[in-house]
């Protein structure tokens, strides 16, 4: 009788590796922002691994290069659409294409997202109805439209991209407090879901803090706020780049992690918060004028 090892073996060179070298390896992974940032360099880390990827943004120039990039990695087979993730029949028909395209998938990574500054009072309905169908609708999307894959698969993993804002609050970000929050709350229960209905689908769930991207300067600001002073004040905050944090997600979601920190300062203020209960917000406020950029009116 031919005894099989319970890790595969794959030829890397010069140097044999085992599937626990690279989780990913066959794997088909979905990753919606693929096309900048955090959702690039998970695009090309899982590539790396032997990924086959289906690769998604609004922004297609953006994703081209980040296909390109995944293929030079060393992906099998890269799949690209441009979707806007707040569109539910949109999203319904990518996930069949993909599904029929690939058979099969494996891990659903729903990391596409924006941001809004600006004190309440002067958010626009529009600028609320916009922020939530892309950071809480389309982590719903996505979730809602692969899980039945993911639970065919038999091995399934559901990553949903929160932040450290989805932990504690700060003025001038209620839009994208709101919609953090929402996509924490939502993936924990889900988590528990799964586990009750013994699928093997597990669910992680992402804090990054500051993180170099572009987000800041691709969000929507009020009138009173000034968007190069502000976009500048994250760029200064920022302290981590998206290859290290797509890393520290990765390693989180091999070991199953329910909550991924994704830097210092996220590890920090959540312990800061959480030990300081409600009166962080008291700490918050008596500091911002000092910390947060200045306004224009």
């Amino acid at each position: 009788m031919k005894f099989l090892s319970p890790f595969r073996e794959v030829r890397s060179g010069r140097r044999t590796t085992s599937s626990s070298d690279q989780p990913f390896h066959d794997k088909v992974v979905v990753i919606t922002g693929a096309g900048s940032g955090i959702g690039r360099s998970l695009a090309v880390a899982t590539a790396r691994d032997g990924a086959l990827l289906a690769l998604s943004d609004i922004n297609e120039e953006g994703l081209a290069e980040t296909a390109d990039l995944a293929r030079r990695a060393g992906a099998p087979d890269v799949h690209t659409a441009r979707l806007d993730v707040a569109d539910r029949a949109a999203f319904r028909d990518y996930a069949a294409t993909v599904a029929e395209h690939f058979g099969r998938v494996n891990v659903v990574i729903n990391n596409a997202g924006v941001a809004v500054a600006g004190n309440f009072e002067e958010i626009e309905y529009a600028d609320f109805d916009w922020i939530v169908g892309i950071n809480f609708w389309g982590v719903v999307h996505g979730t809602k439209e692969f899980l039945p894959h993911l639970i065919a698969s038999g091995d399934g993993h559901i990553v949903n991209l929160s932040s450290l804002f989805g932990l504690l609050s700060i003025p001038g970000q209620s839009a994208y407090n709101a919609t953090k929050y929402a996509v924490r709350g939502f993936s924990e229960s889900l988590r528990q879901e799964m586990l009750i209905g013994k699928h093997n689908v597990r669910v992680t769930v992402v804090h990054p803090g500051g993180i170099k991207t572009e987000i800041a300067r691709n969000a929507r600001v009020c009138a009173s706020e000034d968007k190069e002073a502000t976009a500048k004040f994250f760029d200064k905050i920022a302290t981590m780049g998206p290859d290290r944090a797509a890393k520290v997600i990765l390693r989180g979601v091999t070991r199953n992690r329910p909550r991924v920190l994704v830097g210092l300062d996220a590890h920090a203020l959540h312990t800061f918060a959480k030990f300081s209960g409600a009166r962080y917000q008291d700490v918050v406020a008596a500091s911002s004028k000092r910390i947060l950029p200045a306004k224009l009116v």
